[in-house]
């Protein structure tokens, strides 16, 4: 009996604990929220105040000094703000926002030379807006120093880095919009459009043959981690294929499949190439092997002819 109760004594003990706890975490929480508000309708007086509360009361968090220092910024308070800008950064903030930030405030007390130290530093960092650093109004001080340029070009390759990657452009010739048709014979056998997406690293192209419904599209990318090119090709009758190569010395794109089973008869491997074969003309060579490669016979050849 004696221990039961000792239990039961530890268990509402352990309650109780529990309770204090959250009710100390709750005014936190409930300024955070109140905070957080205030922030977001740029009412930056109260911001600033309740920011200041909260980073007194959990100086760890980088959040609350970021939004603490923007929030003196944009009351003009600059000195305060460079000294809590960084002490973001010492709690963790993310150097892209908090560099940026510096830069910002120091282009405001027009010490440029400063500025521009922590612009470097935030794009070195990853700082990927353009569009933001070319119409900040607190940096228009910068804009006209060439060392600003730079810094945008830089800023763009961080947003697109496949934009500014020659293997992820060995690809580009395929390009555009195009008539297919057969190499032999000149039969049409459908229209394609090649595109840049996802930033420029992935290759899409979107196939519809002619005379029937089959389409398709297939996904191509460089992956940087295997040095290799990669496509994976699906269609609307439920097919999916995955090649795997690399440009070779000429040019030419060479894919390749591992030996795949199919729904009768032997594996199937293949080979599909890409040859570049002057301004506005590529051709498309398929071939197949059910041998592990040591026989080939021709699925396709195609002629891709650059719409006008």
């Amino acid at each position: 009996m004696n221990k039961l109760i000792a239990k039961l004594a530890c268990f509402f003990a352990f309650l109780l604990i529990l309770v204090s706890v959250a009710g100390a975490q709750q005014p936190s929480n409930d300024l955070s929220a109140e905070a957080s508000v205030a922030y977001d309708t740029k009412d930056w007086a109260k911001s600033a105040t309740l920011y200041e509360k909260l980073t007194q009361a959990h100086p760890e968090v980088p959040r609350a000094w970021f939004r603490l220092g923007a929030s003196l910024q944009e009351l003009g308070q600059l000195d305060r703000a460079i000294d809590v800008y960084n002490k973001a950064l010492a709690a963790g903030a993310p150097p892209l926002y908090a560099e940026y930030s510096l830069a910002a405030v120091y282009a405001q007390r027009n010490q440029n030379e400063q500025a521009f130290e922590h612009l470097d530093k935030a794009v070195k960092a990853g700082y990927n807006k353009p569009d933001q650093l070319a119409s900040d109004p607190y940096l228009a001080s910068l804009r006209s120093d060439p060392r600003f340029a730079k810094l945008l070009e830089q800023t763009n390759r961080n947003l697109t880095p496949c934009a500014y990657t020659p293997e992820n452009r060995q690809f580009d010739f395929w390009v555009g919009e195009w008539n297919v048709e057969t190499t032999q014979g000149g039969i049409p056998a459908g229209q394609s459009r090649i595109e840049k997406t996802l930033g420029d690293c992935v290759i899409l192209e979107n196939w519809q043959s002619s005379g029937n419904p089959y389409s398709g599209k297939s996904y191509n990318i460089y992956n940087s981690a295997l040095k290799r090119w990669e496509q994976f090709w699906v269609d609307n009758a439920g097919g999916n294929i995955f090649f795997y190569g690399e440009l070779s010395k000429d040019g030419v794109l060479d894919y390749w499949t591992d030996e795949m089973p199919q729904p009768t008869g032997p594996k199937l491997k293949r080979h599909l190439q890409f040859i570049p074969m002057g301004p506005g003309k590529v051709r498309q060579f398929s071939r197949g092997s059910t041998d592990g490669g040591k026989t080939w016979n021709v699925e396709y050849d195609f002629i891709y002819l650059r719409k006008k």
